[in-house]
């Protein structure tokens, strides 16, 4: 059966908000989706938006009791946001389908969880910009408004716009793997995959003028992942100095060097464990990480299990690959 997310939809919603459920979580499966997408707001009448146009929903706030995940978009205006309060039917319905379901929020959609009581106590983010209002309505959240998006297990919360693309194709990956969610990343024409500790907002400076920029060096080191790198190799490739290389590179990812390879290393193997066969230490070696003891501290500092746990856990009939028979 098709996993159903409920998208509540609520006055002055942000619009690419709205709209990132339905189309993310649609492309898992082309003309066969592994998920159900259906849309409803408070009383099942049409919600504005400032840009322009009204949406009807085909439904009231009884479809969140049939949702295994229900999303609360953004809104620009409301009284989570000016009170930290919403009505008591949609307080209800949350709180009742928390006890089941997982919840999702982009965006200042946080506001509306966290009115609903929902976030105490727990680790959350929404955007930047709202993060000083957030602290002043609600206290009891932890809020950290310098990620892009939060998994607390049931409860999981991201920052404005794309980064709700990012939340979603990280719940695909969670569901059904790195393969599902890159190819649906691919059908979206999206980046498969941005951690959710990566910094929300990086000071970017002017261009410079000659159009340099380090993509076509991050190209080649993903191109070769196993291969031992260094810092000089890695700016005489760009045709910079170091310090030129490092800084700029940083302004272009938010992370240095070493931090934004071992993240693409770490990526790769999990990618390996998933939809192949192939040992621990062939994995290790192929990401880059030369054995597998680096492998496994890599990994359980970035999510916090061994290689052969990770496997277990996304191991299905059918996934592996040829390449792959355990040797």
């Amino acid at each position: 059966m098709q996993h159903r997310v409920a998208v509540l939809a609520m006055d002055d919603f942000a619009t690419l908000d709205l709209g990132v459920p339905g189309q993310v979580f649609w492309a898992t499966g082309g003309d066969e989706p592994l998920y159900e997408v259906v849309t409803c707001t408070p009383d099942g009448r049409p919600v504005w938006s400032r840009a322009g146009y009204s949406v009807l929903p085909d439904h009231d706030l009884g479809v969140l009791a049939t949702a295994d995940t229900v999303v609360v978009p953004g809104i620009h205006s409301g009284t989570p946001l000016t009170d930290g309060t919403v009505s008591a039917p949609v307080r209800a319905a949350l709180r009742r389908a928390a006890e089941r379901s997982r919840i999702i929020s982009i965006c200042t959609g946080a506001f509306v969880l966290a009115a609903a009581g929902l976030l105490d106590g727990r680790p959350a983010t929404t955007h930047w910009r709202n993060a000083d209002q957030f602290r002043a309505l609600f206290p009891r959240v932890r809020l950290d408004p310098d990620v892009l998006f939060i998994d607390d297990g049931d409860i999981l919360t991201s920052a404005g716009v794309s980064a709700g693309i990012d939340l979603c194709l990280h719940v695909i990956r969670r569901d059904h793997g790195s393969e599902v969610a890159n190819r649906t990343a691919r059908r979206c024409v999206t980046p498969p995959f941005r951690e959710g500790g990566q910094a929300q907002y990086i000071e970017r400076p002017l261009p410079d003028p000659s159009g340099t920029t380090t993509a076509p060096t991050r190209a080649w080191m993903l191109e070769h992942l196993q291969e031992p790198v260094d810092l000089a190799a890695l700016a005489e490739h760009a045709r910079m100095s170091v310090r030129t290389f490092t800084r700029r590179f940083r302004e272009e990812t938010g992370l240095s060097p070493a931090r934004w390879l071992t993240r693409q290393r770490v990526e790769h193997a999990r990618h390996l464990l998933e939809t192949t066969g192939l040992p621990v230490d062939v994995i290790a070696r192929r990401a880059g990480f030369g054995t597998a003891v680096s492998l496994r501290q890599h990994l359980h500092a970035a999510v916090g299990v061994s290689p052969l746990a990770y496997r277990q856990t996304f191991r299905h009939a059918g996934r592996l690959t040829e390449d792959a028979a355990p040797r």
